[in-house]
């Protein structure tokens, strides 16, 4: 019977190899089983940005990774994915990962960031321009912490920190437009214009995480505040001034006003459909003004005595110094660079198509980090123990900015300071029925800040543009939309999708181990096709050493 047995284990190797497969194969399951790999959690991770502004690439250039994971404290980090954590991050760290040629980088994100000491929050902000300002090669993403990705974070840095050659380490693997309406003022066929401008969208190291609460969020809720406000004025005969109040809301103001610059072209080089033909008194745009107790108005050229635009300068000074003392007023002037790759404020786009225009802010300048940064929440940010303005909005210091704004534009509107003689200063308007709502304000803000805004996510279907649609259409009249899209042959921006993926983390043993594997398994193979060969020879042996000895009596 063996000796049969033999020659069919002998045949089956040599002329049927598929059947020797299924033969052995369970033998190798039954000695890998005790050890598989286990998917240890599964978690959302937003992508850095990645776009092209003018021919010039931005951000990441890659989204692929499968890869073993390590913290930022192990010696080597080539080919690895590094994965570090919000607290313990620093631009010197990020540039160790990039030096050592990384697989990629992690950054663990808390799930309530205004949490974070103010100092960590400023520290990150000032660097995310500097993340983006180069091209990055390895893929880089953000993840919002919870229990089980902390329990990887901290057994990786274990691992990491003991060099865990022979430990288990994780594996991470990544599965695959503007708006305007108009109030037209009254009593003749020219009537000056004033423009109130506000983009609507926000930027960040990463689109998805970008909520834009004070840029612009604030801007824009002023803006449609603003609207409702004068579109009461309007409505009444006695009350309708002779300007027309013309409100635009923009996309594309984080890539150099692109929305900005389209709309003008069309309003300027198209005059037949323009509505611009009439003289423009003046531009206001509203950016970053839910926070602060100061106003700057930014100007590029500083406004001539006896036009519309001093006038609301000197309103502006004349409603905070009798009104709002606690708030500091002032102008900030600053000339048009056109050699900078990115404009500093709105108004400059306005500026270089020879309109009077300027931005009123909280911020004393362009440079501010909040303007560009995913820390610029909704939420309500402890008090500030390093003297740090914090990036989040007051709604009630957002209201008295609106006021400002409101009262200013209406004693120009309808000259009211020279009908007073130059006095009234305590003079206000929007009072009772007519004040600002702050109730209004606040819900605005909060449908800004449910969802990102970054320009890749918001397209001519998005459910914010037709809601923001309809706002302004309960107020305004003529509510028009208009579309920008990048120029096939020669565009000036370009951008990029895979923002948000799924990524899973695999708990595996260690790459010598594998090893290991592979050598047990081989010899289990050979020993097998060895004692198979010499079945014969194996048994006789067996059954040599098994046979009972002879007895003699």
């Amino acid at each position: 019977m063996f000796e049969e047995a033999s020659e069919v284990f002998d045949n089956m190797f040599k002329s049927s190899f598929p059947l020797t497969f299924i033969v052995f194969i369970p033998a190798v399951l039954i000695l890998v089983s005790p050890l598989p790999a286990e998917a240890a959690h599964e978690f959302t991770v937003y992508r850095m940005q990645q776009y092209d502004l003018q021919g010039q690439p931005y951000g990441t250039r890659n989204a692929i990774l499968n890869t073993e994971a390590r913290t930022v404290e192990a010696e080597v980090l080539s080919r690895r994915c590094v994965i570090m954590r919000l607290a313990d991050f620093s631009y010197d760290k990020y540039q160790k990962a990039l030096r050592q040629s990384a697989g990629a980088v992690v950054i663990i994100l808390p799930k309530n960031m205004s949490a974070m000491p103010q100092d960590i929050v400023q520290q990150f902000m000032e660097l995310e321009p500097e993340m983006l300002a180069t091209e990055t090669i390895i893929p880089v993403y953000f993840a919002i912490e919870d229990d089980e990705l902390l329990s990887i974070y901290t057994q990786t840095l274990t691992s990491s920190s003991s060099q865990g050659s022979l430990s288990a380490a994780e594996v991470l693997t990544l599965l695959q437009n503007k708006k305007s309406g108009r109030l037209a003022g009254v009593g003749g066929e020219e009537l000056p214009t004033i423009v109130v401008v506000a983009h609507y969208d926000s930027f960040g190291v990463a689109p998805w995480l970008s909520y834009g609460a004070d840029s612009n969020g604030s801007g824009v809720s002023m803006l449609l505040e603003l609207s409702r406000l004068f579109s009461k004025l309007y409505t009444y005969k006695r009350t309708h001034a002779a300007y027309n109040l013309l409100f635009f809301v923009s996309g594309g103001g984080k890539f150099n006003y692109q929305g900005t610059k389209r709309w003008l072209e069309d309003n300027l080089d198209h005059t037949d459909s323009s509505l611009l033909q009439d003289n423009v008194a003046f531009v206001l745009c509203l950016d970053t003004l839910g926070n602060g107790d100061s106003l700057y108005l930014h100007v590029s050229k500083p406004p001539k005595e006896g036009t519309p635009q001093y006038s609301l300068l000197k309103e502006l000074e004349m409603v905070v110094g009798s009104q709002y003392p606690e708030v500091k007023f002032s102008m900030v002037h600053k000339k048009i660079n056109l050699a900078d790759d990115m404009l500093a404020w709105e108004h400059e786009r306005f500026g270089i198509r020879r309109l009077p225009a300027f931005t009123l802010s909280h911020l004393p300048s362009h440079r501010s980090a909040q303007r560009s940064s995913i820390m610029d929440v909704r939420s309500v940010s402890p008090s500030s123990r390093y003297g740090v303005e914090e990036p989040h909005v007051d709604v009630s210091k957002l209201s008295r900015n609106t006021k400002v704004v409101a009262e200013a534009l209406a004693r120009v509107i309808y000259n009211l300071t020279e009908k007073v003689g130059g006095g009234g200063g305590d003079l206000q308007i929007f009072t009772e029925q007519m004040q600002v709502q702050e109730e209004h304000l606040s819900a605005v803000v909060e449908w800004l800040t449910a969802q990102p805004r970054a320009a890749q996510l918001v397209d001519k279907d998005s459910s914010f543009v037709s809601t923001l649609e309809y706002h302004m259409g309960r107020y305004l009249k003529d509510v028009k939309r208009h579309y920008v899209k990048a120029d096939k042959r020669d565009p000036e921006f370009v951008f990029y999708d895979q923002l948000k993926q799924t990524m899973n983390a695999y708990r595996v043993k260690p790459a010598i181990f594998d090893l290991l594997l592979a050598v047990c398994i081989a010899a289990y193979l050979g020993m097998m096709y060895l004692a198979i060969q010499n079945f014969g020879l194996l048994y006789s042996v067996v059954r040599r050493v098994t046979q009972p000895k002879a007895k003699v009596h």
